[in-house]
């Protein structure tokens, strides 16, 4: 193809099922990789004594920490099933099933997530 009629920002390729994946693969390992330094400074609290510790516990009972917790296993979740579909396609034979292993990618942070949320609901 001419490199004059190739368009460099072309807006199918956003539309496609693999780009949003990257974005979801991309978005939760670094939103993980902010809330290190924050479980970093939580179990700093165990080295100050136990009185401390159970003080930052007791502030983690909050509804909204166990909405954070939620959130969290959602974007553990979605990472892990998107580096599992990236070393599936690159070492496997799967390159006719992508949109598959984009669905089991996104059914597995799903159903992590609600597997969650009903255990701390019960």
């Amino acid at each position: 193809m001419n490199k004059s009629k190739m368009r460099t920002n072309d807006f199918r390729a956003r539309n496609h099922p693999a780009y949003w994946a990257f974005l979801v693969h991309r978005f939760s390992g670094l939103a993980l990789a902010l809330f290190l330094p924050v479980h970093f400074w939580a179990l700093g609290h165990a080295i100050n004594g136990a009185a401390s510790l159970n003080g930052f516990i007791h502030v983690t009972d909050q509804p909204l920490f166990k909405f954070g917790e939620w959130g969290l296993v959602i974007l553990l979740a979605a990472h892990m099933a998107g580096g599992v579909r990236l070393l599936l396609i690159e070492f496997g034979k799967w390159s006719g099933l992508r949109k598959n292993l984009i669905a089991v990618t996104a059914g597995f942070a799903a159903m992590t997530g609600m597997a969650f949320a009903l255990a701390l609901v019960f």
